[in-house]
């Protein structure tokens, strides 16, 4: 693997994290934010300090030969406790036990790291090695304890992780099961990569040479795990992000029948916000939803309960059921009191009646139900008819 196929992961892991920044930054005390952004950061100084050509230079400024070695080695086991934190903040639970088993993965790996540095510190590695620093030194007093260490920590982490994804996976679905099974699969690609260091390295002890093994097999499989995962940690985010915001669109979408009917009962309706094209579809519904309230208070003194109570009966002797039956009363009252107040053009209904009961909606469900009735329902469009007869 040469230095671009480390470095188009790491930019992509990069671009990810400044997505998030601003987030971050507003929102520096929610745990689970502040996971991802460490994975990020995590995830591309890997891909980063892993290249050849990374290697190289670091080892070149700090004029230390094989210092890239343990500077990777304790990044990769940053990130693998960096993803154990995450699943802990991702599944949730009570705030004070999910912070307990954050502590305990960052005080682990945090002692991993010390002894990584201590053991490379008391190791001779005066030749470097851009590719083959594993097999190379697998031999050498503390450098082998270093090289152990480190893949025995990571080992670890793939397998609590492979564990615990796939048993959350079985008590969920959706979006969220489909990445924690993509997660699962990475990390069993990070199993493959640490079966193959490892059997490099117990070969060279055992006096064999299976390098090949940890030069040309264990980097690729460490790629496409880590790609993988990302995709996996990533999938669920996206995917729950755009099902949301399709949902508004489409609870938008619907609620336009209703919204254009009280918008338009007369003159003096209430004028509906004007809102930049650039605002986000849940803050679109929420104002369809104040329109229509606001009309809904508009149409007060024009609402007659005989109109809703005719037309629930008249609903259900057609097999509607309750709910449906309700959303269709409360549709045909809407219908004939805009009627009635665009019959009213000098308001004398509005100083002279008591105002009557609006629609019992409860939230958008019931103003889409209502709105679909609206539209749709036959008895609505009688009561139009007989209302635009009667002169109403």
């Amino acid at each position: 693997m040469n230095g671009q196929d480390y470095y188009i992961p790491a930019a992509a892991m990069g671009t990810a994290l400044a997505f998030k920044v601003p987030a971050l930054r507003n929102n520096w005390r929610d745990p689970l934010l502040r996971s991802v952004c460490a994975l990020l950061t995590l995830a591309a100084a890997v891909f980063t300090f892993a290249a050849p050509p990374t290697i190289e230079a670091v080892n070149r400024w700090t004029g230390i030969p094989n210092f890239s070695a343990p500077l990777v080695y304790c990044l990769i086991t940053a990130f693998s406790a960096a993803c154990l934190v995450l699943i802990v903040n991702w599944r949730g639970g009570p705030p004070e036990q999910t912070r307990r088993f954050s502590r305990r993965w960052i005080l682990g790996y945090s002692v991993v790291i010390v002894a990584l540095t201590l053991l490379f510190a008391l190791g001779e590695a005066p030749v470097e090695r851009l590719r083959d620093f594993d097999t190379y030194y697998a031999n050498t007093p503390y450098i082998r304890e270093l090289i152990a260490l480190y893949l025995v920590a990571h080992n670890v982490a793939a397998f609590v992780m492979v564990a615990m994804c796939w048993r959350w996976s079985l008590q969920v679905r959706g979006w969220l099961r489909a990445g924690l099974m993509i997660i699962v699969v990475g990390y069993v690609f990070n199993l493959s990569y640490d079966a193959t260091k490892m059997t490099a390295v117990v070969a060279r002890w055992s006096g064999h040479d299976l390098d090949w093994l940890s030069t040309s097999v264990a980097p690729p499989l460490a790629s496409v795990g880590a790609n993988i995962s990302a995709i996996g940690f990533v999938l669920p985010l996206v995917c729950q992000r755009v099902s949301d915001s399709l949902r508004h669109w489409t609870t938008y979408r619907r609620l336009g029948p209703l919204w254009n009917e009280v918008r338009t009962s007369g003159s003096d309706a209430p004028v509906s916000v004007r809102m930049s094209w650039w605002s986000a579809a849940d803050i679109r519904v929420i104002q369809r939803e104040s329109d229509i309230h606001d009309g809904f208070l508009h149409l007060g003194p024009y609402f007659d309960p005989l109109h809703r109570d005719e037309a629930l009966a008249r609903a259900l002797s057609r097999g509607a059921d309750e709910e449906g039956a309700r959303a269709v009363a409360d549709a045909a009252m809407v219908a004939a009191a805009v009627r009635a107040r665009r019959a009213d053009p000098e308001g004398r209904v509005i100083g002279a009646s008591e105002e009557g009961a609006p629609p019992a909606a409860d939230g958008p469900r019931d103003l889409v139900r209502i709105s679909h009735a609206l539209r749709n329902s036959p008895v609505v469009a009688e009561f139009r008819r007989q209302a635009a007869l009667s002169g109403v």
